[in-house]
């Protein structure tokens, strides 16, 4: 099992984030979903699908299979995945427990990452049951719950003005003058492995189906892609039929993923409650644009009023999530959807409160 570079076909250090050579994302090579039944484990969420995922010993914190719950949402056939029952509180959990144990299998001792706070909530609880030293880096505006949650784990808090991007910058910094390992959910192979549990997930509690559509926010794509490759991978292996149209929300605020073309936007963030998705520059871009197109879905941005439209419904019907969440429902009147829509709530409302 090893990490690879697709552009230029290098096998890579274990540790490594980007391409040694051209500087691009990677992938990670390793076991594949079969036809046959999986072998019971005793194991339920994500490492139920240990034979399906890269081969580590688990550093876990008990995921449970997040529930769903089924209603309808103004004539659709609506389940949504309540990713806020994973233990940080956000579908964050997924990729990081895979990546923090793969990470400590290869001799990682401290950790880094960039995050508006999910992400870094969820290394610095995993990378404490690891015991690794971790630093997150975040935005002085991330929500100061999430903030508190990073502390109260042990992780070094380094609360950076400015961009979004700046907060980024001066991850990468301490991670090169440091030599920790640079452990960003956006650019790690690692992550995206869990984030496919997602769709094993849904698939058998659906009956071992595949809904028709699955719409969810988007940022940096580590979950749209993960879910896209996990009922990829069923699909090949023919255990469903078909796989789901994708459709990625963004905030008109920060949309560079709503284009025409291959090739994301240049923008400049503006001011949105969807801390969650407003990424300027994924790293994964292209990729996320081509799997969504290659699915029969799209990608298009709303703004905050419809957020907050959607918000107040999810809540009346006893729903409470992350304001980033409640954009995905927030689009189903755009995108003229029929048979069953897939939402993931990515994270709980206690993460930020409106």
């Amino acid at each position: 099992m090893s990490i690879w570079c697709p552009t230029c076909a290098l096998t890579q250090d274990p540790l490594a984030w980007c391409c040694e050579r051209c500087g691009g994302t990677l992938e990670v090579t390793g076991p594949t979903v079969t036809a046959e039944p999986l072998a019971a484990s005793g194991r339920d969420g994500v490492w139920k699908y240990r034979s399906w995922l890269p081969d580590v010993e688990p550093i876990t914190l008990g995921e449970p299979t997040t529930p769903l719950l089924r209603q309808d949402w103004h004539g659709l056939d609506v389940v949504f995945k309540l990713e806020g029952a994973l233990p940080t509180g956000s579908f964050k959990d997924r990729g990081v427990t895979v990546l923090v144990s793969w990470l400590a299998q290869h001799g990682a001792k401290a950790v880094t990452i960039d995050s508006s706070g999910n992400a870094g909530a969820a290394l610095a609880a995993y990378s404490a049951r690891a015991g690794l030293t971790c630093h997150v880096f975040a935005p002085a505006t991330a929500s100061p719950g999430k903030l508190r949650q990073i502390t109260a784990y042990g992780a070094e808090l380094h609360s950076i003005p400015g961009t979004r991007q700046d907060v980024t910058d001066a991850a990468m910094t301490h991670a090169e003058t440091t030599g920790d390992i640079y452990a960003s959910h956006a650019w790690s192979p690692l992550f995206l492995a869990g984030t496919q549990t997602f769709a094993f997930e849904a698939w058998e509690q659906l009956g071992h189906t595949a809904p028709d559509a699955v719409v969810l926010p988007v940022g940096a794509g580590t979950l749209l892609l993960g879910i896209i490759h996990g009922y990829t991978a069923l699909h090949t292996v023919g255990l469903i039929p078909h796989i789901p149209r994708i459709y990625g929300i963004q905030s008109t605020a920060c949309a560079p993923l709503v284009t025409p073309g291959p090739d994301p936007l240049p923008v400049t963030p503006g001011q949105t409650a969807a801390e969650g998705i407003k990424i300027a520059t994924p790293p994964r871009a292209r990729a996320i644009i081509s799997a969504v197109q290659a699915t029969g879905g799209r990608i298009i941005a709303l703004p905050d009023d419809a957020l907050w439209h959607s918000h107040t419904t999810l809540t009346k019907s006893g729903i409470y999530p992350e304001p980033t969440s409640a954009i995905a429902p927030a689009a189903l009147p755009h995108l003229n959807l029929t048979g069953t829509v897939l939402i993931p709530i990515t994270a709980t409302g206690l993460k930020s409160p409106a």
